[in-house]
């Protein structure tokens, strides 16, 4: 590999304030911000918005939208009243 041309991997803290959660880990990114990890060590910090914290896949409160559901009530509504069957042709 040749020198001097990739960026320096360090570790740094990100932060994701709104869950209150942080975590440690390396990565090239910097920030003018930092923060005192509970090794007692001084880490730059990145904020983010979502994180495994945050996420609502991550978290459970994902919704799973049942389209099939739907498209069968739907079908049996109106397959009466238009004369359509329930393969959709007439």
């Amino acid at each position: 590999m040749k020198k001097n041309i990739h960026p320096e991997y360090r570790p740094v803290i990100f932060r994701d304030a709104a869950a209150g959660f942080s975590f440690l880990t390396r990565s090239t990114r910097t920030s003018e911000k930092t923060m005192i990890w509970q090794d007692g060590r001084e880490y730059p910090v990145i904020d983010v918005e979502v994180s495994s914290a945050s996420h609502p896949f991550y978290t459970g409160r994902a919704t799973v939208l049942d389209t099939a559901g739907r498209v069968e009530r739907f079908r049996r509504r109106y397959s009466s009243a238009s004369g359509i069957d329930r393969a959709g042709a007439r």
